[in-house]
């Protein structure tokens, strides 16, 4: 049991990390030309997506091949046509006769405030994810789409603390298997869901770590759209259906609003995707339960795991 999103059969992950521009992506590719049943759940108002339509309930295309979480903004969209690269040359992809399309649907964050604005992700990041993809263990924290992630930023950027990737997993009777993988790139705090203590947020004058809410009222005017969000996936080998995928999705939202405060605010993009890549026969209210549960530990553990940079403490570095 790796206690990751690997866990799940069939699912692989990869990093490309840009450790000077404090940028990169994660590829989560999904073995075979049948791939994932993949489903999306967009609850941020500032999201940005590639290919996200047709994962809704009454998309017409069934399987996806691979998902991208990337650094970047818009800009690190262009990642997606490095995966596609790899998954082509690999013979992946929905077969149309002539040719062989390998469907990848993607999300991004903003993290160009954070490193060097002129590095993004793009389609040589994507290969290098995609081709670094593995079944087993991989680096969590400051890593791929968490590399230039931050959090907490209600007094300012100069007040924010590091953000970063986490993963988890759970295995339950009956042989069902969900893992969920997190970038944390947020704008309210990240709380540890048991404790409600605040792990990672906005940084006091005297040291300690404040209440997003709390501060809110005095700091709306400064809100700056579009530079924060948590995108998160949730994956089973549950057999699942277009549409209860899409249940899954929205139910994983569950778990960001547990572990991320406040959540979905004008300024967020958050989104959850969901993947069903077996044959274990479980409802989609097990699986949703369950994926909000370990969506909220993959938080955590992104946070934890996290590594500072200058300007941006990481929450191992301060005191709470």
């Amino acid at each position: 049991m790796l206690d990751n999103l690997c866990d799940v059969p069939g699912v692989l992950v990869g990093h490309a990390t840009h450790r000077e521009g404090l940028t990169g992506c994660t590829a989560i590719l999904f073995e075979g030309q049948d791939g994932a049943v993949v489903g999306v759940d967009v609850r941020g108002s500032s999201p940005g997506t590639r290919e996200t339509d047709r994962l809704g309930p009454v998309g017409a295309v069934r399987p996806t091949h691979a998902l991208l979480l990337t650094g970047g903004s818009a800009f690190g969209l262009a990642a997606v046509d490095g995966v596609v690269r790899f998954l082509e040359e690999k013979g992946v992809g929905l077969d149309m006769g002539v040719a062989r399309i390998p469907l990848v649907s993607a999300a991004v964050l903003f993290d160009v405030i954070v490193g060097d604005p002129s590095v993004r992700p793009d389609a040589a990041m994507g290969y290098e994810a995609a081709s670094a993809a593995t079944s087993g263990d991989f680096a969590q924290g400051s890593v791929g789409a968490g590399t230039g992630a931050t959090v907490g930023k209600v007094l300012g950027m100069d007040r924010a603390m590091k953000g970063g990737l986490g993963s988890a997993s759970v295995h339950l009777d009956g042989g069902l298997i969900i893992g969920a993988l997190a970038a944390v790139n947020a704008f309210g705090e990240v709380r540890d869901p048991q404790t409600r203590k605040v792990l990672a947020g906005p940084r006091l004058e005297d040291g300690t770590l404040g209440d997003t809410v709390e501060l809110l009222p005095e700091a709306a005017a400064r809100l700056r759209w579009g530079e924060s969000t948590t995108l998160g996936i949730v994956a089973s080998n549950a057999h699942l259906s277009k549409p209860q995928v899409s249940k899954v999705a929205q139910m994983g939202h569950d778990g960001l609003a547990r572990a991320v405060y406040p959540v979905h605010t004008t300024v967020d993009g958050d989104v959850v995707f969901a993947a069903s890549t077996g044959r274990v026969e479980a409802g989609p209210d097990v699986v949703g339960a369950w994926g909000a549960r370990v969506l909220e530990e993959a938080i955590v553990r992104a946070v934890l795991a996290a590594e500072g940079v200058a300007g941006f403490p990481a929450a191992r570095d301060v005191r709470r």
